[in-house]
Formats: C-alpha cells, sequence, structure tokens
C-alpha cells in the first residue's frame, strides 16, 4: 500500500508535466493541423535561457519568467519563418520541417553550451512530506499541479471567454470565414505558436529538474510521452491532453516500480497501441467539424 501510494503521487505529478506539454502539442495541432516535433528542443532552448539569466542574476524567479518569455516569442518566430511555409503543404513536409528544426536547435545549444548535464535548481523543496512513514507529496509537486492548473484554467478561459480566444478558435476551424469577417488569421496562428512555445517551456521549467539535469536532449523522453498523453486524450481536445497526461504519468510510474525503468518506453507504446485499436481519435474525440 506504501509502494502504491508512493507511485501514484509520482506518476500524478510527472503527469501533470506531461498534461502541461501535451497541451502545447495540441495548442498547435488546433491551429494548423501541424504536430511541432519541435516543441520539446524549443522547451529546452527556453530553459538554457532560464539557466543563464538565473546565473547571471541569482533569482530563480528572473530566470523562470525569462524562460516564458523567450518561448513565447521563439514560437512566434519559427512560425513566421519556418513553419508558415508548409503549414498547407503535405503534413510530410510539416514533419520532415520540425525534425529539421530539432537537430538545428539542438546543436546549436550543444556549441553554446556543451553537452554535459547541467543541474537546474527549483524555488521549493523536492523532498517529500511523509505521511506514516511514506514520503508522499513534496513542495516542488504542489507547485507543479498549481502551475498546471493554472495553464489550464487561462486556456479555457481565453478561449472561452474574450475576443482574442474566439478569434483563434475560428481561425483555426474556419480560416476563410474568419479572413471575410476581418479576422487576421495569420496573426491568430503565430498567436497559437506563441503561446504553446511559451507552455512548452513551462513544462521544461517544471520538468527538467526532476530528471538528470539540463542538456541539450533533455526533452526527448519527455516529448514521447507527452505526445502519447495527447494522441491518448485526442489531439482536438484539450481536456484530452490533461486526462491522456495524468494517465499516462500514472501508468509509466506503476510500470516503473513494480517492473523496471527500462521498459517505460515500452508501456508508454503498448497504451498508445491499445487506445488507437480501440478509439483511433483518442479517448475524448469527438465528431470532425472540419477536414483538412
Amino acid at each position: 500500500m506504501e509502494r502504491w501510494l508512493f507511485l501514484t503521487t509520482d506518476g500524478l505529478s510527472k503527469g501533470a508535466v506531461y498534461a502541461a506539454f501535451a497541451l502545447a502539442i495540441v495548442l498547435i495541432w488546433r491551429a494548423t493541423r501541424i504536430v511541432n516535433f519541435a516543441q520539446g528542443a524549443m522547451a529546452v532552448a527556453a530553459v538554457y535561457v532560464a539557466y543563464s539569466v538565473t546565473a547571471a542574476t541569482g533569482s530563480y524567479w528572473l530566470g523562470f519568467a525569462a524562460a516564458v518569455l523567450s518561448g513565447l516569442v521563439l514560437g512566434a518566430v519559427v512560425e513566421r519563418v519556418v513553419m508558415r511555409f508548409v503549414e498547407h503543404a503535405p503534413p510530410l513536409n510539416a514533419v520532415i520541417v520540425a525534425l529539421g528544426l530539432v537537430l538545428l536547435v539542438q546543436a546549436v545549444l550543444g556549441s553554446i553550451y556543451g553537452n554535459e548535464y547541467r543541474p537546474v535548481g527549483t524555488p521549493v523543496s523536492r523532498t517529500g512530506l511523509s505521511v506514516g512513514g511514506v514520503s508522499l507529496l513534496s513542495a516542488y509537486d504542489l507547485l507543479v499541479f498549481g502551475a498546471v492548473g493554472l495553464v489550464v484554467a487561462g486556456l479555457a478561459l481565453l478561449f472561452t471567454r474574450t475576443p482574442v480566444g474566439l478569434r483563434m478558435r475560428a481561425s483555426a476551424f474556419a480560416p476563410e470565414v474568419s479572413r471575410l469577417l476581418g479576422v487576421n488569421v495569420a496573426g491568430m496562428l503565430t498567436l497559437g505558436w506563441a503561446l504553446a512555445s511559451a507552455v512548452g517551456a513551462l513544462a521544461g521549467l517544471l520538468v527538467i529538474p526532476t530528471e538528470l539535469g539540463l542538456h541539450p536532449n533533455a526533452m526527448d523522453l519527455v516529448f514521447v510521452s507527452s505526445f502519447t498523453a495527447a494522441v491518448v486524450g485526442g489531439l482536438d481536445s484539450p481536456v484530452g491532453a490533461v486526462v491522456g497526461g495524468l494517465a499516462v504519468g500514472l501508468v509509466l510510474s506503476y510500470v516503473a516500480g513494480y517492473l523496471s525503468a527500462d521498459v517505460t518506453p515500452l508501456a508508454a507504446l503498448v497504451l498508445l497501441l491499445a487506445v488507437l485499436l480501440v478509439r483511433p481519435g483518442g479517448l475524448f474525440a469527438t465528431t470532425a467539424t472540419r477536414r483538412v
């Protein structure tokens, strides 16, 4: 029972980060029908900005703000300079460009910072609270849950209660009609990429301190788990991304705890295949409202 409690809390904590990163993937998919395979590399670039700012100023929160801001800018630049030219091309073009962007970003980061793992600090303790001799949630876990909850609530309010959010949704699902109504569709797509990249940067800031450390390839496995979460929940569903992230976090935690950490990638693949065989559109898939 004690082991199960520990694995459950650990899985939920990591699942919350997967949920945040899956939300970033879903945001871009809903806007452009592109899966941004460079999301992980872009998040690592933002975390390196945080690392540099924190090292220069001694303030974690200045580095935190710099990472989110740099993620916002990087997402907008990538959409404007790179991805805009393949948004309406065959899907394979976007995949190839995104994978090329991964190699480019990782090579640049490696040449600037090197390929050694760098420790990343946290603003609060990662030591779990002991209840009945069982180490459960730490202050950092609670920070993760709070941050992800604020992101989910903020995005929900943005897309359902603000004019900008409604324009973004209209641009994604009916771009031609939106243009006729005077909506700057290109600007809305850029904003969608910027928001997704900022959310990805936040996820990177939350998860990298719990891994081996900061490295140009630090988010590769996290991206795989988060992409699995997004597909399991449904690429068109932000709620599905959250549920899928928590589910993937729990599954991987149980597998690592009861079997072996070496088989967690296989467990993620089995979960993905099981959901796709039963419900190809994801657990929260709805009837398609548009086709590309």
